[in-house]
């Protein structure tokens, strides 16, 4: 049997033998702890559910406008316009299967093959994957600690060829929590306008932020940008609504015809009842996601003291989403009884099979250098979990 060329540029994950593992060992009564999680631990709020719930009883179980229902579009322009001082019509606004299926359907319209898209390391595992699939070539700029896992302006200046044609920006960053500040938003706004490069801007994770800081929209800065990024959002992480799969892109109404054209040939509209759900997930839960993000802000602060109180491991605070970016550097290269640690993947089996901790390998994300631990999961969960984690770095 023989599969097209471009299924065979889509690697797959060397994380899936450790969660295949890790559920082979809950299901067998043993205790493990895991910080795997990329979705909130928290259920759905009610009101949303009795917003499914209505929907149901009201019929609306049919097909939908392939980029979502007039409803939905206006919350979502209301949203931008209050939120992040954006304004689009219904027409620059497509709903899609989860924000994953948004930025699938934007790289697929924008990339042909050959183009150069500028991904900044660590990055989100499904990016350079979708690039590769679309016949595109990631460019990686690698960050460090010593930056705040962010690029500089000079790097992306330095990335940029006649083959350069869009740029990926995730602020707050999966993995590393980070959250690019107005004014570094403002440099990378004016690069891309100068050289007229397109820009994908992941904000899943705006509303889980920290310590008063706040999120900007690059789309917000001028017109020119605007009319050059297309902005994605969703409803999994804000609103902990991962499985009812609702994500949206905003930006020119070209690009969203294209994007919604591709949509009619591929999925179609989303579930009809999670769009109505999401009309009041967008419209009446600020304390539900004031609520989450204090408790999350908490296990945060947990996590990191923790953490770098531990030999051979450190992490910075992040200011966004629910994850913690540690630095093993210190560790790989040491033994484990007669098993040399030689990159992240072999860490995180090892901590698997010996320590009972499932967490997720830095190499997915572009760096072997660093582990990645969510605290989507319960303080009791954490604070177990870290001192596994400490027993086992101080055997070695």
């Amino acid at each position: 049997m023989t599969v097209a060329t471009r299924a065979k540029k889509i690697n797959p994950s060397p994380t899936l033998s450790i969660t295949a593992k890790a559920k082979k060992m809950q299901s067998e009564g043993i205790n493990v702890i895991s910080f795997g999680a990329g979705e909130p631990d928290f259920d759905t709020p009610q009101n949303i559910k009795d917003a499914a719930k209505n929907a149901l009883d009201n019929g609306f179980t049919k097909y939908t406008p392939t980029a979502g229902i007039l409803e939905l579009k206006k919350s979502i322009c209301d949203k931008f316009e209050k939120e992040n001082n954006l304004k689009y019509s219904t027409e620059e606004i497509l709903v899609s299967c989860g924000a994953k299926h948004s930025i699938f359907n934007a790289i697929m319209i924008l990339i042909e093959d050959g183009d150069e898209v500028i991904l900044p390391s660590p990055y989100w595992v499904s990016y350079p994957e979708m690039i590769n699939f679309a016949g595109g070539k990631p460019v990686f700029l690698q960050t460090s600690q010593e930056t705040g896992f962010k690029i500089t302006p000079e790097q992306l200046k330095n990335s940029i060829t006649k083959k350069t044609k869009l740029f990926i920006l995730n602020s707050p960053s999966n993995p590393t929590g980070m959250v690019y500040t107005e004014e570094e938003l403002k440099q990378i706004t004016d690069i891309l306008v100068e050289n007229n490069i397109y820009c994908i801007s992941d904000e899943i994770y705006e509303k889980i932020i920290y310590d008063n800081t706040k999120h900007f929209s690059i789309a917000s800065f001028n017109d020119n940008i605007k009319q050059l990024t297309i902005v994605i959002n969703g409803v999994s992480k804000s609103y902990s609504m991962t499985g009812w799969r609702i994500g949206y892109a905003a930006g020119n109404k070209e690009l969203i015809s294209a994007m919604s054209n591709l949509q009619d040939h591929s999925t179609s509209n989303p579930t009809s009842i999670a769009q109505y759900a999401t009309v009041e997930a967008l419209a009446n839960n600020t304390d539900f996601v004031t609520k989450m993000v204090k408790e999350f802000n908490s296990r945060r602060d947990f996590m990191v003291e923790t953490v770098n109180s531990i030999k051979d491991l450190s992490t910075l605070k992040p200011n966004g989403a629910f994850y913690c970016w540690i630095n093993v550097s210190k560790i790989i290269g040491k033994k484990f009884h007669s098993k040399i640690i030689s990159n992240s993947l072999v860490l995180a089996d090892i901590l698997l099979t010996e320590a009972k901790v499932a967490i997720v390998p830095g190499c997915v994300f572009g760096d072997d250098n660093y582990i990645r631990l969510s605290y989507a999961t319960s303080m009791k969960n954490i604070s177990e979990g870290l001192e596994r984690i400490k027993n086992f770095v101080n055997s070695i």
